[in-house]
């Protein structure tokens, strides 16, 4: 693993001597790496680029997708917390295949059943995050980590390329009232909506349908998971050094810089 860079932010935070840190480190950048590459194969079915999808809705579409999805977070915030008092760690696998069914049954409707999907969408993907902070020893019960959970909503997408400078949002320290969560929603919701907009518009695809349908949300659900992986285990991370989470975050950003200039490198090598 090449030698981490010091960022002009790093030269005033700790330094991170501790090789073993470094080395957690380079684990999540790669899985966010990997993350960041699953809509890809999915963008080549569709056909076009994630900002060609979004001109393909309908207008009345484009102007309700911000309240729809605004709406859908409000709503999920309590019912993902609710359903995990009914049925608690229910692993990857059932919040995948839950999401797939969810996404066939959306598509198969065209349009209006994706819009009218959307709304469970947000709220299967927020339980599933919980799940994960629960599978990094966190509290998915504490307001501290369903607001955690709330932010990794702001990730870029998977259908996007991402370089980590979304992660200021994550590692921004808030204190939690209700006045805070409400902010972080209407801060998260236009970045997801834009996200929500090139799922719909992907499972609007006539030739594909169910299927699209079933293979977007399962993609969807997939990343926002691997997201959540790297979030809550620098989280983690954080608590067991005693490292703050600004210079982990700086060093992850780093590293996550490095992967994405070797692998433009090797597209580069490869054309």
């Amino acid at each position: 693993m090449p030698a981490p860079r010091i960022t002009p932010r790093q030269a005033v935070l700790p330094p991170i001597a501790d090789p073993g840190v470094h080395v957690q480190i380079d684990k999540l950048a790669r899985r966010y790496v990997a993350a960041g590459g699953l809509g890809m194969n999915l963008l080549s079915t569709v056909g076009g680029s994630a900002e060609g999808l979004i001109a393909r809705l309908p207008a009345f579409v484009r102007t309700r997708l911000d309240d729809i999805t605004l709406a859908g977070l409000d709503r999920a915030f309590g019912a993902a917390a609710r359903s995990r008092r009914l049925m608690r760690d229910r692993g990857d696998w059932f919040n995948r295949l839950a999401s797939t069914v969810s996404g066939a049954a959306g598509g198969m409707a065209g349009l209006p059943g994706a819009m009218v999907e959307l709304p469970l969408t947000i709220t299967m993907l927020l339980r599933a995050i919980l799940d994960i902070a629960a599978e990094h020893g966190l509290d998915p019960d504490s307001d501290e980590v369903r607001t955690e959970a709330l932010r990794v909503f702001a990730a870029a997408g998977p259908m996007a390329d991402d370089d980590g400078t979304d992660l200021g949002l994550l590692a921004a320290k808030l204190s939690i009232t209700g006045q805070t969560v409400q902010g972080l929603i209407a801060r998260i919701a236009p970045r997801l909506s834009a996200v929500l907009g090139q799922k719909l518009a992907a499972q609007a695809t006539p030739v594909f349908g169910a299927l699209a349908g079933a293979t977007i949300n399962y993609t969807f659900a997939r990343y926002y998971q691997e997201i959540a992986r790297v979030h809550f285990g620098l989280m983690r991370l954080a608590v067991e050094t005693g490292l703050p989470r600004e210079s982990l975050t700086e060093a992850l950003q780093d590293r996550i810089g490095q992967l994405q200039d070797e692998k433009a490198q090797r597209r580069a090598r490869r054309a």
